[in-house]
């Protein structure tokens, strides 16, 4: 159980936050244990990181704030391991180098400062710059997906749903576009082509026209002449 000194000064901690944001940064404690926190580190403009959403955790012990945290990372990020404390001089990886006058705000500050270099320490792992990218990129989705992280932090959900409607319609518009030109394309090819099939049933009933009326009239001719001949056998 915490102590009644630890209580009072996490709450302090939290309500400073809330006055008074620091950039880039949102946490705030779990609601069923103070000792519980949970945060997000926003990527650094200008860094891999950047458009990357990083959700995590703080284990505050109960005799904070005379000794340090320990920190974990839960969003796969290409600098830390995911699920486990990481080493900071600000962790209980190094009770000897911690100072109680750091607070939240100053763990999670100097935590994304860290995040930025490429010094080595226990928890921390290697990866390429584009590995780095697509993990920020691919953060908030799998952030929201975890049932903690939507009930604590909302307004990232909010964020995410915003950033689907706005890739449906990036995605859906040119292709409706195409969609409804081919449309068109295809409409109109079916009308030239029904027209072409017309003219070409009026053009062969006039060429058939054309090669009949002769006929008729040869056999109108022969019979007018017959009849013409046949006129002197009748009167004799």
């Amino acid at each position: 159980m915490a102590e009644k000194a630890c209580v009072k000064r996490l709450q302090k901690e939290y309500r400073a936050l809330c006055k008074e944001p620091v950039p880039n940064i949102v946490a705030c404690p779990s609601p069923n244990d103070i000792l519980d926190w949970h945060y997000v580190l926003e990527g650094s403009e200008g860094t891999p990181f950047a458009g990357g959403y990083y959700y995590g955790k703080i284990k505050f012990p109960a005799e904070y704030p005379f000794k340090p945290p320990g920190i974990s990372m839960t969003t796969p990020n290409g600098r830390f391991m995911t699920q486990k404390k990481i080493c900071l001089s600000m962790s209980d990886f190094h009770p000897e180098s911690w100072n109680p006058m750091w607070s939240v705000s100053s763990i999670l500050t100097g935590l994304l400062s860290f995040m930025v270099d490429n010094s080595p320490t226990t928890g921390s792992v290697t990866t390429t710059v584009e590995e780095k990218q697509r993990l920020a990129k691919a953060s908030l989705a799998f952030n929201c997906k975890n049932p903690t992280f939507k009930k604590l932090f909302p307004e990232y959900v909010e964020k995410y749903k915003q950033q689907l409607a706005e890739q449906a319609q990036t995605d859906t518009s040119p292709a409706s576009a195409r969609e409804d030109t081919s449309l068109l394309k295809s409409d109109s090819t079916d009308n030239n082509v029904q027209n072409d099939v017309n003219n070409a049933e009026v053009q062969g009933r006039r060429n058939n026209q054309k090669r009949s009326a002769p006929t008729w009239m040869l056999l109108l001719m022969f019979s007018v002449f017959g009849l013409v001949m046949a006129l002197p056998l009748l009167q004799l």
